[in-house]
């Protein structure tokens, strides 16, 4: 898992919400493709609602999976 899988998630037409789940057990709801980033090493997600942002390290990606919507 890592960088690739979630470039593909972000570029999906029509954007799909996913959550990234980390080794550490955490989970991030990327709700827009514009709050996430990757670097070489690092995935960001951003919170605008609560102006937060958490750097991930794309070594503690564990899975990448399609958000289930309510």
């Amino acid at each position: 898992m890592g960088m690739e899988s979630i470039r593909e998630f972000i570029r999906r037409e029509p954007f799909e919400p996913f959550v990234i789940r980390l080794s550490n057990g955490e989970s991030h709801e990327v709700h827009h493709p514009e709050c996430v980033a990757i670097t070489k090493t690092k995935v960001v997600v951003t919170y605008p609602e609560e102006d937060r942002v958490v750097p991930c390290g794309l070594i503690h990606v564990n899975a990448v999976e399609a958000l289930q919507q309510a």
